[in-house]
């Protein structure tokens, strides 16, 4: 009997892993109904990440009202695991892209200040750990608005604070840690994340993410002199080079401010998510790997879910199939990865909010004629 694991990343502002694992499941069952499956919702340090951490080591959410990205309060949650000595801090909670609509996105105004205040809240449990996951971000302010939740000081050449955003890492003149929370050196930060950007440049965090976060062509210019301008500021403050450290650029830059101010590690986020959800032993009874995320391009193949999926499996001799919301330049890259193939599924040309509203029901379709291909192949 064929054992299909369905182990999707989520289709961002559309799905959740979970629901993009059961509209696999269905289609695929349609055309295999004999087969078996595991649903493995999958995260690499985005969004989803909270989730699958918190369902894998069988934890409990609390929820708080916090900053928003556009400085209204939203409520956002945080998840505790081993015994709640643990804290998991989703940024995209508080910071995501999907508090804002497309019309209200601007980086130069866009805050990380609600992230700063659930790692707070969380350390006002007494956790001994926080586990940071970033990714899906609506920010580009360095990872400062976080830091000023925490107690630091950034101030302009007048002595004044700095107004939020991507504006303040013009306007800041000076940074002052003297105020961070004192509970922060005492506690181990682990800083998952799903990219390799530097800070700043053509590759970094302003000209790579800049532009889904609502960046015109004039704001990518200003936001990326702003960046290197705080990143050099902030590398003298703490006394080490951060800018150039791969993953820097994660999140708009929060991946360069948790190593910074909270003396956190970068790690690859699909690795810690792969093994807290044990994908090994999965693999072992899988015959097919169906896998899915809501765009594949040539950046998938830097730390994204699916690239380190198709590693672990191709290493476990099992075939991986990825299905995509949209397909961009330089996919092909991803088959080197060891992915079998990569199929778009929106069956025509239509509008990003139709293609969104509409992915369950493209998902089902596509996945019921992979595992009708399978079939003919078994």
């Amino acid at each position: 009997m064929t054992h299909i694991l369905i182990a999707p990343d989520s289709f961002k502002e559309s799905l959740s892993a979970t629901e993009v694992a059961e509209a696999i499941r269905e289609g695929v069952a349609q055309a295999l109904p004999e087969a078996t499956f595991t649903e493995l919702p999958l995260a690499d340090g985005g969004e989803g990440t909270l989730e699958a951490l918190v369902t894998a080591a069988g934890g409990r959410y609390e929820t708080t009202e916090v900053t928003g990205p556009d400085g209204n309060p939203v409520k956002a949650r945080f998840g505790l695991i081993h015994d709640d000595r643990t804290a998991v801090i989703e940024m995209a909670e508080a910071s995501g892209l999907q508090r804002l609509p497309k019309a209200r996105r601007n980086p130069m105004k866009t805050t990380t200040r609600g992230t700063g205040e659930l790692i707070v809240d969380a350390l006002d449990l007494g956790v001994e750990q926080v586990i940071l996951t970033l990714g899906g971000s609506a920010t580009n302010d360095g990872g400062l608005g976080m830091a000023q939740a925490l107690g630091v000081k950034a101030l302009d050449a007048a002595g004044n604070p700095i107004g939020p955003g991507g504006q303040g890492l013009l306007d800041v003149a000076s940074l002052n840690l003297h105020g961070l929370d004192t509970r922060v050196p005492a506690t181990r930060f682990r800083i998952i994340c799903d990219v390799d950007n530097p800070l700043t440049g053509p590759n970094g965090a302003t000209y790579v993410f800049g532009p889904q976060k609502g960046a015109t062509e004039d704001m990518l210019v200003a936001l990326d002199q702003g960046m290197a301008r705080y990143g050099t500021l902030l590398e003298q403050v703490v006394g080490r080079k951060l800018a150039e450290m791969p993953g820097a650029g994660a999140a708009g830059g929060m991946g360069m401010a948790a190593c910074g101010y909270l003396g956190g590690r970068l790690e690859p986020g699909v690795d810690v998510v792969m093994d807290a959800v044990r994908l090994r032993e999965h693999l072992k009874k899988a015959d097919l790997v169906i896998t899915g995320e809501g765009r594949i391009d040539g950046q998938t193949a830097r730390g994204k879910t699916l690239a380190g999926l198709a590693r672990e499996a191709g290493q476990a001799g099992v075939p991986v199939v990825a299905l995509a919301g949209s397909v961009g330049e330089d996919y092909d890259e991803v088959l080197a990865c060891g992915l079998a193939a990569v199929f778009g599924i929106t069956p025509s040309p239509m509008d990003l909010s139709e293609a969104l509203a509409g992915a369950a029901d493209n998902l089902r379709r596509v996945a019921r004629n992979v595992a009708a291909l399978y079939r003919l192949g078994c």
